[in-house]
């Protein structure tokens, strides 16, 4: 919902009748643009949780979508922790960076537990204004109505960055909590408190509770089990195995064949320290589906930013270690330039007119050198 005469009544309507979010004019166009993204992901994760859908397989929303695939050590571990905790009740802390695969993890418990025919809710705790998160956590009565507690009754309420709730909706939580454990010990659970709390930070929390940000009292309800999602740079072998997951993702989407990786490509993705982690991984190859040609992936079919980081790792590389004494300089400078330029061809697929762009020569100067260098060796055999 969009209006210029904004209230809290008029909001709080809104929302009661299944507006997902509430922007007062002006706004800036990122707002509208995180708004509408955060909706289409509450919209996914929705059908993920229809009873149609099998557990646990395929996207659940955009950032999702990869399922809590990898063959790591630290991958493994989530895994076993997941299953032993599933049909516990206490609530679970998720922790690490933005796109590391938190709400992956969430939902891995959820549909694990006895639970997973009952709802999956999600709140993104920075969506909305105060006053509306008050209204979405705590309902408008002492039965939580229209609560996403009520919502997903029975089920698991999932609440993402949760280091932002405000001060005054934190004492709320702990409130709630508390009530939650006395019930749960005197068998008196309502049906919307039967519920199995999981959230999720990018901060540390105990960290906020020392700088005073967080309460520390909810941060002790909340983390019980603390489950902490690596960053994808440091499992490196989940790489290829996260990558191969997308394009059959991709390839079932569109009916194709999924493309291959060729392995200049595979050690650009196994090079790069993905700041944006599964979520920046999942566009990159999306992104090399569109680009491909002939059923293979290449360097230049990868995003600018990952392609540029190229490492040549070529036998050549070691030429200069290698040279004798004696060696003029011109001799020095033509191996190394024939090592750059087979291996930017090498990048290229092939493609001189490619290596000719990127290398900022023209195809006729790229050819002239090619030439040069046959002709130069055709000598050197001659003599």
């Amino acid at each position: 919902m969009v209006t210029g005469h904004g209230t809290v009544e008029t909001a709080v309507e809104a929302m009661r009748l299944g507006a997902f979010d509430y922007l007062t004019k002006p706004f800036e166009l990122v707002d509208l643009q995180r708004t509408v993204n955060l909706a289409l992901e509450q919209v996914n994760a929705q059908k993920a949780d229809a009873p149609q859908e099998p557990a646990w397989e395929g996207p659940a929303n955009t950032n999702s979508s990869a399922a809590l695939v990898g063959q790591s050590e630290k991958v493994q571990g989530i895994l076993s922790v997941t299953k032993a905790i599933a049909d516990s009740d206490c609530p679970v802390l998720v922790e690490g960076e933005a796109g590391s695969g938190k709400q992956i993890v969430a939902r891995t418990i959820h549909h694990s537990s006895g639970r997973q025919r009952a709802p999956f809710k999600t709140l993104q705790c920075s969506a909305l204004p105060e006053e509306l998160l008050e209204q979405e956590l705590f309902g408008s009565d002492s039965k939580r109505t229209g609560s996403i507690f009520s919502r997903a009754a029975r089920g698991t309420v999932y609440l993402e960055e949760v280091h932002l709730l405000p001060m005054r909706v934190q004492t709320q939580l702990d409130s709630l909590l508390a009530e939650m454990v006395d019930r749960r010990l005197r068998r008196s659970l309502t049906p919307e408190m039967d519920v199995r709390l999981v959230t999720s930070s990018c901060q540390s929390l105990e960290a906020l509770v020392e700088e005073g940000k967080f309460r520390e009292s909810l941060y002790f309800k909340l983390s019980i089990i603390p489950i902490i999602v690596p960053p994808l740079r440091s499992r490196v072998e989940d790489i290829r195995p996260i990558a191969d997951h997308f394009l059959n993702l991709f390839a079932e989407r569109t009916g194709h064949t999924a493309p291959s990786i060729d392995k200049y490509a595979l050690s650009l993705l196994e090079n790069y320290k993905w700041p944006g982690n599964v979520g920046e991984l999942q566009n990159a190859i999306e992104r090399a589906c569109a680009f491909c040609q002939d059923g293979q992936i290449r360097p230049n079919d990868l995003p600018p930013k990952i392609a540029q980081r190229a490492v040549v790792q070529s036998e050549e590389q070691r030429t200069s270690h290698h040279l004798p004494l004696g060696t003029t300089l011109a001799e020095f400078v033509d191996r190394q330039e024939k090592m750059f330029i087979t291996e930017t061809l090498k990048f290229n697929g092939g493609s001189r007119e490619k290596a000719a762009s990127m290398l900022d020569v023209s195809i006729a100067t790229l050819y002239r050198k090619l030439g040069n260098r046959a002709a130069k060796q055709k000598q050197k055999e001659t003599a």
